[in-house]
């Protein structure tokens, strides 16, 4: 993986920023207005020993101690406006970024996050947005404003020193440049280890998430030891790369003390010589040594600070790889649009599709017209490419071969909101999400009031078990609907269908995991919902439907068969043994619209 240069991240980090300029401005002139005062105190000891001490004058003694509390309350209130200034940018800056990294996660494919082995997983994009994020947080909240008052008091101090006894500053002065060398080694190093030891956290996240999310898998096979084993050794992972990092910024911070301060003595003993030799006042030297190790205490907190912009760099490489990952699926640049209302008449002509990474082909040469209103079955062994076809339909893919037109119209000609729009999709395992009951079906409609929502639940047999809810449509459902019977949770993703009324319905297998009287109710909800509509179902259970207009027989991702249940029965080999599987030697009769 190519490592971009820490002066172009951090250049488009801050180019975050330039909506707060006027914010940034105001923190600026805080520190400067902060450094000041602490380098206006170096001359207010030196008068204080010099015009108040030796001398033994009282009054200029309180005048000094006068001006010096003056000199402190700017300072005090000057650091606790660049504080709070600088905490406020970081956090912007984190809140901003993230956002920035959710909105254009939403415009990726889904093909985008099934490339766990790339970091993609759920997980590992949830760590980059959390802890990733609060790195740089910390870096522009804290770090930065340090590093830059630092170097205002390290500038200010060595001027102070050089006017003060230009020959003592070359021993302190000798010492900062020795410091640069470690620094710049050290650091290349804490960024290394920066990005493994994020990369590792990572991990530890999305295991802990695959987990806890098949808690019930994992409890029923007795696997809790393995599991407790395996979240160990990531942990340790985790730890010891944390450690790695942390002793490489140990011995960067360690090295640049040691030199700094090690100039600072060898000033000491000669300052100390010149004030016995006379050629120097106490308080001259006491300024000098308060100049000296505040220029030596900022070295340190910059060669600190640099270890946290290292590790600021690997957090943001993270963040700006998924900002630089363009969607392989979108729109043109002047899409057409669609006629409204859509009529649903759907041809996908010469269609050959393999997923990423895989050599088999799903799909293969696959030619298809659907009519609008007409109700089409897919059917096949698994592994056929009907759960495929559905994807090429939603656009989440696109053929290497082929087009798919909707109401005569290439679908890659169109704005992905309007073509998905028209389509609405009931799947084998619905997904709804935390919040309450209405805030899962309005994905079908934002605006749906009420009403619109009891009518689409009584309609999608769901209003009953919806109204014996503690709060009805405002219960709350947890993560998943987790509360719900898997019946519950497809009937409220068929009233979600029932809102978004689409012309084109999608149903992946939506009632094979449920129990017969769960599947009697989805049936009867599946039946309104198909009305009028152009409807294409996947189905493993050929009972439910017989009563298709047209089946469709996949194998091998090539269309073999086409027909109704009856003529299939007669002519195709396969839909004859997938009838035999699930009938026995009987098949039910076609009934007659």
């Amino acid at each position: 993986m190519s490592q971009r240069p820490n002066h172009r991240v951090l250049f488009r980090l801050v180019s975050l920023l330039r909506p707060y300029r006027l914010r940034l401005a105001l923190a600026g002139m805080a520190l400067l207005l902060a450094a000041g005062s602490v380098l206006a105190l170096g001359n207010g000891l030196r008068l204080l020993i010099d015009n108040g001490f030796l001398a033994d004058d009282a009054q200029a003694l309180g005048k000094t101690l006068g001006l010096m509390l003056g000199v402190v309350s700017v300072l005090a209130m000057a650091s606790a406006l660049r504080y709070y200034l600088v905490s406020w940018i970081g956090e912007r800056l984190a809140a901003d970024l993230r956002q920035q990294v959710f909105d254009h996660l939403l415009s990726l494919e889904p093909s985008f996050f099934e490339s766990a082995s790339e970091g993609r997983s759920a997980g590992d994009i949830a760590s980059r947005l959390t802890a990733d994020t609060s790195v740089l947080q910390s870096l522009f909240g804290s770090s930065i404003s340090m590093a830059l008052r630092n170097l205002v008091m390290l500038i200010g101090a060595v001027v102070l020193m050089l006017i003060t006894q230009p020959w003592l500053s070359a021993m302190v002065l000798i010492g900062i440049p020795t410091t640069l060398l470690p620094i710049v080694w050290y650091g290349r190093r804490v960024r290394r280890l920066s990005r493994t030891s994020q990369d590792r956290v990572a991990e530890l996240g999305r295991y802990a998430e695959e987990a806890l999310r098949g808690i019930q898998t994992l409890q029923a096979f007795s696997h809790e030891a393995q599991d407790r084993h395996h979240y160990r050794q990531r942990v340790e992972q985790a730890f010891g790369s944390a450690v790695a990092r942390t002793r490489q910024r140990a011995w960067l911070t360690g090295i640049a003390l040691l030199v700094i301060f090690s100039a600072v003595g060898l000033m000491l003993w000669q300052g100390g010589q010149a004030v016995l030799a006379g050629t120097l006042s106490p308080g001259e030297l006491s300024a000098f040594i308060f100049y000296a190790i505040l220029a030596a205490g900022a070295v340190a907190t910059l060669a600190e600070v640099a270890g946290d912009v290292q590790r600021a760099a690997g957090a943001a490489e993270r963040l700006l790889e998924l900002l630089d990952t363009q969607p392989g699926i979108q729109a043109p640049m002047a899409p057409a649009t669609l006629k409204q209302p859509a009529q649903g008449t759907l041809t996908l002509s010469d269609i050959h599709f393999t997923y990423p990474g895989r050599t088999l082909a799903a799909l293969n040469g696959i030619d298809i017209n659907i009519q609008a209103g007409e109700q089409v079955a897919v059917v096949g062994p698994s592994g056929a490419g009907k759960s495929t076809l559905l994807g090429l339909l939603l656009r989440f893919y696109d053929p290497a071969q082929g087009c798919v037109l909707l109401d005569g119209m290439d679908i890659r000609k169109l704005d992905l909101t309007q073509l998905r729009a028209t389509m609405g999709l009931v799947a084998q395992e619905p997904v709804l999400f935390s919040g309450s009951v209405a805030d899962n079906l309005r994905y079908g409609d934002p605006q749906a009031d009420l009403d619109r929502l009891r009518c689409a639940a009584r309609d999608a047999s769901a209003l009953a078990f919806i109204d014996a809810l503690p709060n009805g449509f405002d219960t709350p459902l947890g993560p998943g609907g987790v509360q719900l019977s898997g019946g519950q949770r497809q009937r409220l993703a068929i009233a979600r269908a029932l809102l978004k009324d689409p012309a084109v319905l999608l149903l992946d297998e939506a009632t094979s995991a449920l129990d017969a009287e769960s599947e009697r109710l989805v049936q009867q909800a599946l039946d309104r919902l198909m009305q009028g509509r152009t409807s294409i179902v996947i189905a493993h259970r050929l009972a439910t439907v017989v009563n298709a207009d047209r089946l469709l027989v996949l194998k091998d991702g090539q269309l073999v068969a086409s027909g109704t249940h009856s003529e299939l029965i007669q002519s195709s080999d396969l839909y004859r043994h997938l009838a035999a599987l699930q009938f026995g030697a009987k098949a039910p009769v076609e009934r007659t619209h």
